[in-house]
């Protein structure tokens, strides 16, 4: 049975004016109370309530095939109908005051979680985090569903990047370029390479000297340990208030002390990371661009390898290199695929190594092309 599911309240006003009966819905984080008049002149068949507000005027009404998943209390929504958001994630966040980063969302939800346990025993506490990442991954398969799938593009890379770094600019060049060609671009939704990423799509449109002066900017706190990274990013924020694109940082409170990154448009902050990961190289359709990395990135590049040998989703996408002398010489990924590949004992690899962003534009396209 496939149910209809209702979201918002302007949806939920919209269905009970139109139904007769309300049969195969499924209710996620809706307040009832706003429409009791309309909602108890119907009846619900087979419906899903998930973390609904329902009145007792209305239990007459709802017959015994339901299933009712009650609220859960938790600093998080288990039953989210929406991503986050750099507002939502940093709420309270002061700028001036690093401190007050303690006050928001993000923070409180972190403590709590390393409260609980990475590895919680509570019955509830585990349940409700997976009814929590299920709410994500059904938010963002909802946002992708907008775009084409061939043209959704990751980029992977290492936490530490810098901001001052020659790889940053050229990263953010990259995603801006693509951004421009009609790409969506995702990343792990940190700091580092994956800022990076989502900095180039947010400055989408606007002048390479607008990229510069962010950089500029930026750099005044180069690591996202520095008191003064969160307050920076805001700063660029409030001198480019807004974007004509946008971009979905895929982070984990597993990793919870790297702040997201608050240029990401669209935020599906998880839980689980086994089930981001996946998540996050499964919907990078149009491929994955690896920067300079370490274990993080060496992990995703043979996750992403595994999923393209066996057409896991249908087919391979490309899997570009940025740096040949990192990806050959320092983290010997390249030769290793390549014997594998002559050997026959990798499949489907579509291998690029590439020195400069053009190049890694041009292989993303010539796949694009293909098509």
């Amino acid at each position: 049975m496939k149910y209809i599911e209702i979201e918002s309240d302007a949806e939920l006003s919209s269905f009970l004016e139109n139904q007769e009966m309300m049969k195969s819905f499924a209710f996620q984080n809706l307040n009832f109370q706003n429409h009791l008049s309309a909602a108890i002149q119907k009846t619900f068949r087979d419906c899903i309530f998930l973390g609904c507000n329902i009145p007792a005027e209305l239990n007459s009404c709802i017959m015994d095939d339901c299933f009712i998943f009650p609220a859960i209390p938790a600093p998080y929504n288990p039953f989210i109908n929406s991503l986050y958001t750099r507002e939502t994630l940093f709420s309270n966040y002061k700028t001036g005051k690093p401190e007050s980063y303690k006050n928001t969302l993000d923070s409180i939800v972190y403590e709590h979680y390393l409260n609980s346990g990475k590895e919680a025993d509570d019955i509830r506490e585990t349940l409700s985090r997976r009814l929590h990442d299920h709410s994500i991954s059904d938010a963002l398969y909802d946002l992708i569903n907008e775009y084409n799938e061939k043209k959704i593009v990751a980029i992977m890379g290492g936490h530490g990047l810098l901001r001052n770094d020659v790889n940053y600019a050229e990263i953010a060049r990259i995603s801006k370029k693509l951004s421009e060609l009609g790409y969506f671009m995702i990343s792990g939704g940190g700091p580092g390479a994956m800022e990076a990423t989502h900095l180039g799509a947010w400055l989408a449109g606007k002048e390479e000297s607008d990229l510069i002066d962010s950089i500029e900017i930026l750099s005044e706190a180069p690591s996202y340990k520095h008191e003064l990274w969160l307050d920076k990013a805001f700063e660029v924020l409030e001198l480019y208030p807004r974007s004509d694109y946008r971009s979905l940082g895929i982070p984990t409170w597993l990793y919870g002390h790297e702040p997201p990154t608050p240029f990401a448009t669209d935020i599906a902050k998880y839980f689980a990371n086994s089930v981001r990961e996946e998540g996050l190289l499964a919907i990078a359709k149009g491929g994955v661009i690896f920067a300079p990395g370490s274990a993080g990135t060496i992990q995703e590049i043979f996750q992403d390898a595994t999923q393209n040998h066996y057409l896991s989703y249908g087919y391979a996408s490309p899997m570009v290199f940025l740096n040949t002398s990192y990806w050959t010489i320092e983290r010997p990924v390249i030769p290793f695929f390549e014997q594998m590949i002559k050997d026959g004992r990798y499949e489907n690899i579509l291998l690029s190594k590439c020195d400069d962003g053009q190049a890694v534009v041009l292989a993303i396209e010539k796949f694009q092309a293909k098509e």
